[in-house]
This record gives C-alpha cells, structure tokens and sequence, in this order.
C-alpha cells in the first residue's frame, strides 16, 4: 500500500488511513537551556529598563518603601506610606483643585489605562478592524498614553502604518462601546497620531441660568454659555458670520438672545446696533423695544432692512478702500449685526419671487463682503438643505444644535463632523436636557465642540430692552 522510501525517510511519514495524503512531520531545533535562560534575563532587564523609564513616580513610589523596609524593618517602611498618605488626605482636603491637577487626575489615568483601556484594547482594536492578525500575529495601534481631566478621558493613539484619521472616525461607535464610554471623538495631535476623546459623563446636563450682563464693553467674543471642558463658551460675532441650525425646541432662541445680551453694554455705547428680521414674529418681539426702527417682520420690510443694511456695507467700503482692511467700531461706524430668526422663510419658503430673489440678494453681499467693514450676520433655521438656505457655505462659524437626521449634521457643520464626534442628531428632544446643547465648528478649527447655550427666559429679554431703553 506504500512505497518504501530509501533512508530513514519512511520514519517520518503519519498516516492514520490509506486515504490520508503523507504528511511529513517539522524538524523540531532542540535550544539549550542557557540560551532560553539569557533571552529570559535580557527580556527581564529590558522590561525592568522600560518600566522605570516611562513611570518613574510610580517606581519610585513603591521602590523607596521596600528599600527602607529592607534596610530599617517593616516598621520604618508601614510608617512611611502611612505619612504619605496621611498628607495626600490633607491636601485633598485642604486644596481640592490643586490636588486634582497634580496627583487626583493623574491617579485616574494611570488606573483607566490599566484597567480599561489597556486591558480591553486587542479585542477592541481586532473586532473593530483597526488592529491585525496576521500568521497568528496581532498588529494592533499603540496606546501612547491616557490623560484625565473632569469629564473625559484623553487616549493618545499611534496608528498603524497605512492607516488614516477616517479609518478611526468611521468607527467611533465601536470604540465608545468597546471601552464603556457614551461617544468618542477622534482628532489630529500630529502625524500618526491621534487623541481620542472618551466622556466619563455630560457636565451639560443641567440647564444653564442667563449669562449676566458683562460690565465691561465690548464687542466681543460673547460669553453665551459652557463648553463641554468646563470653560465659558465665547461666540465671535465681530468679524464673522454665525449659521445656527436646530429643529424646533432644540434653543436656536437662546443662542441669538445670548448673543444679544453679551452686547448689550456696546449696544447701549453706540458701538453695537442690532438690526432684527423676525418673519415668524414670535421669538424677536420679545425685544422689539431694544431694535427700535431696525426691526421688521413682513417680508417686504425685511427685505427693505437687508437692502439698507448692504447700503451701509458698500457707504463703508468706499469710504475705508485704500485706508483699512479690519473695522474698530466707533460710534460712527458701529458693527451692524444682522439677526434673522428664521432665515428660510425669506429665502425657500418665499411664495413672492421678486422678494425672494431681493432677499437672497442681500443676503449673499452681507455674507460675502461685510465681515471687512463691520456688519455681520447671525442666521438661524432648522432644514439646513442647500435648496432651502443655497449660502450657507459663506458662513464661516456654524452651529449644530438638535438635528432630525443624521445627514444633516454634515450639511451644517461640513463633511466628516458627524465621524468626529458631533453627534447632533442624538441630542436629547426633551428640553431640560437637550435644549441649548450644540456642537460648534469654527473657520479656524476642523473639530466639533461640544456646548450649551444658557436659557434666557422672557422676563430676562424684557429686563434687557427696559435697559436700553432707559
């Protein structure tokens, strides 16, 4: 049934049936035993090496005890951690934030990196196919580091070779379960390398009261509510132009009102003049008193204020062509911010032509020419379609509050916000959690952040134009 083989060949067939195929067995290269032990030593000091290189505090922490114990008794060693400790509980009573910087926060970290993301990131990274396995190999990303602060966690991230940032942000969904997290963002820290951005909880989820009225003058950035960071959220209204989208109940209203409030000390200077278009005549009238003639409602008369505000734009530019390229407001030349609630009812939503074709008109000069000479635009709607509002790509800073549709979040914010990390569209319906929360996409920046607007009730708005007017 087989052949003989000549030499020792027939020694190393297995076959279990006549039908099996003739399996050669490997040759098997037997090491000595003092060439394993020097790997085993050298692995041993180069990991030795390398752990004391990257935590240093760490090392340090643990060796100085055991060398005292060693050298003086346990006694000497048990009462050193216990003065240790004895003065991190002082100071983490005493001086809450300074112990949170230099030690608390640091502490998270380094047990979030052991814990979840160290021990969970070859699973994560396989199943999600960001990693690799390959002839029984896994090539996986490299966790560089993780940084805490009081609402999230920052994972620094060296990506593979041939990978790129749309690799990780098509699947931020897989990451943020992967790791318990409720979202990730991923962002650029430099080439190869990225930052990805785990919540541990929403520091927006309280309501924010109105922002009090500033005392200095200015004509901004307005504060108008809270990053996600902690940090006030400053909207620039000098020398841009603002798109806010939302659909209905998501805070459109007191985004503009925030605006409003933060210029009220300029308004009152005549450095500022806001000039109102209220087509549903509902949310601007509360303020009628404080636009006094610079407010209209028809779309005749709105169109009428458009027009004249391009008539203020082009005075302007002739007068500063050849002398200078940045406006300063002055009382003569005050910044002109035009407000228009809802912008789509003058524009797609415009049964009249020749309005429609005079506002739009207008609209796109202001856009395109008045951030030079001091007008600016801040524009709010809820259908961000191109066929509904064909210039929002002339506005350079955008807004994205609560959204219908997922799709929408890139006609607001730009291609790619939703992959990282502006997830508009699951913003909270209710409006004592998702009312007034948006994610921000600036001209200087490509990355969403995360804010919410403080409510600024009717009794606020009525107090704001007894002010002016008074």
């Amino acid at each position: 049934m087989f052949k003989k083989l000549p030499g020792d060949e027939a020694q190393h067939l297995v076959s279990t049936t006549p039908d099996t195929a003739v399996v050669f067995r490997p040759a098997v290269l037997r090491t000595p035993a003092i060439v394993t032990l020097i790997i085993f030593a050298w692995r041993l000091l180069a990991g030795v090496v390398r752990l004391l290189w990257r935590y240093p505090i760490a090392s340090t922490v643990v060796a100085v005890p055991c060398a005292l114990s060693w050298l003086s008794g346990w006694q000497w060693g048990l009462g050193l951690v216990a003065l240790v400790l004895l003065g991190l509980t002082a100071w983490a009573l005493v001086g809450r934030a300074s112990f949170a910087r230099l030690v608390g926060w640091r502490l998270l970290a380094w047990w979030r990196l052991v814990w979840i993301y160290r021990r969970h990131w070859q699973p994560v990274m396989i199943i999600s196919g960001l990693g690799r396995h390959v002839r029984g190999r896994d090539y996986l990303p490299r966790v560089l580091g993780v940084r805490c602060t009081s609402w999230a966690d920052v994972v620094t991230v060296k990506i593979l070779t041939g990978q790129a940032v749309k690799d990780w942000s098509d699947r931020t969904e897989h990451l943020a379960h992967g790791f318990g997290a409720t979202s990730c963002r991923v962002s650029i820290a430099r080439s190869g390398r990225l930052l990805l951005v785990f919540p541990r909880h929403d520091p927006l989820a309280t309501p924010l009261p109105a922002v009090p009225i500033p005392e200095e003058t200015s004509v901004g950035p307005v504060e108008v509510g809270q990053r996600e960071d902690g940090k006030p959220w400053l909207l620039k209204v000098h020398g841009t132009h603002v798109l806010v989208a939302g659909a209905t109940g998501a805070g459109k209203g007191s985004v503009i009102w925030s605006a409003i409030r933060g210029l009220l000390p300029a308004v009152r200077a005549g450095l500022v003049q806001v000039w109102a278009l209220d087509p549903k005549r509902m949310e601007l009238s509360f303020g009628r008193d404080l636009f006094k003639d610079r407010y209209a409602a028809a779309p005749a008369d709105c169109a009428d204020l458009l027009e004249a505000a391009v008539a203020v734009m082009q005075e302007r530019a002739d007068r500063f062509a050849g002398l200078q390229r940045s406006h300063t407001p002055t009382t003569r030349d005050p910044f002109v911010l035009v407000v228009v609630d809802e912008v789509a009812f003058l524009t797609a939503y415009q049964s009249d032509k020749g309005l429609k074709l005079r506002i739009s008109a207008a609209l796109a000069t202001l856009t395109t020419q008045g951030r030079a000479v001091g007008v600016g635009v801040l524009a709010a709607l809820q259908d961000p379609r191109k066929d509904v509002l064909s210039i929002r790509n002339l506005f350079p800073d955008k807004i994205a509050l609560r959204l219908d549709e997922s799709e929408q979040v890139d006609m607001v914010l730009g291609d790619g916000a939703r992959d990282r990390g502006a997830l508009a569209d699951l913003i909270s319906p209710q409006p004592d959690l998702g009312a007034g929360i948006a994610y921000v996409r600036l001209e200087t920046s490509p990355d969403p952040i995360r804010v919410r607007a403080a409510y600024v009730s009717d009794a606020d708005i009525r107090t704001m134009a007894l002010e002016v007017t008074a």
